[in-house]
């Protein structure tokens, strides 16, 4: 994904031919120069591979909790559609009340 924008690899960094001029800069000095780069480009490149992987993991992750949720709300609005809908508070009373009546025993 990312790789395509890139235009070096460590690789290619490593194998760079610089041309020797006379009045040039130090090999040694370019060369662990070039070496450091290598390392952090190295890294960087283990890090997007890495933080791609996380993104489709999170992606997918994604898509199983709406599913779950989709299915959730589907289930949550098929049982309010099973509710009496004309019950008031009275009748709940009355019910509860003749619940008494049975588990305690109590005939009034």
């Amino acid at each position: 994904m990312m790789n395509d924008k890139l235009f070096l690899t460590p690789q290619e960094i490593l194998q760079k031919d610089f041309k020797i001029d006379a009045r040039g800069y130090r090999m040694q000095e370019v060369d662990k120069y070039l070496d450091m780069i290598i390392r952090d480009y190295t890294e960087f490149l283990q890090a997007i591979k890495k933080l791609e992987q996380d993104n489709i993991n999170l992606i997918e992750d994604n898509k199983k909790l709406q599913a779950e949720y989709r299915k959730l709300k589907t289930s949550i609005s098929l049982h309010q559609d099973e509710r009496p809908s004309n019950v008031t508070t009275v009748d709940l009373l009355k019910r509860i009340s003749s619940l008494e009546k049975i588990v305690y025993g109590r005939d009034e």
